[in-house]
């Protein structure tokens, strides 16, 4: 039972998925205080004289009807930013270290190709009358 655990927890998807999750929690962090640091305060400058930053009053004087764009737009960057990064500090990587040890990539065929692998075992497994 307990080597079966640790086959499961040695498999390289849930290692992999492991390592992406805690890299993707940190890279929130720091390119959630880069957005907070640098981004909104740029933004602010688009918003004019309006304390509550870029958007537009739905009703004059009530704070409560103002639809904030700004926020919109930084996690717009922010989902931006930690993409790439995951993307070239994760993914990038490990398909190079793939190809280096030669594993072969399960996606390489489309699937029609696969569809029609499927077809022409079905139509060689009928035509064969031993099996």
């Amino acid at each position: 039972m307990l080597k079966g655990f640790k086959d499961f927890l040695m498999r390289g998807n849930i290692v992999d998925l492991a390592v992406a999750v805690v890299m993707g929690t940190a890279f929130v962090a720091v390119v959630t205080a880069f957005t907070d640091g640098i981004i909104t305060p740029l933004l602010a400058v688009f918003g004019g004289t309006n304390q509550l930053g870029l958007g537009f009053q739905l009703i004059a004087d009530k704070p409560a009807t103002f639809i904030a764009i700004g926020p919109i737009i930084t996690a717009g960057i922010d989902f931006l930013i930690i993409a790439a990064l995951l993307y070239f500090i994760l993914v990038v990587p490990a398909k190079k270290a793939k190809k280096m040890m030669g594993v072969e990539d399960d996606d390489a065929l489309s699937d029609n190709e696969l569809l029609h692998q499927i077809r022409d075992l079905l139509a060689e497994r009928t035509s064969d009358p031993q099996r």
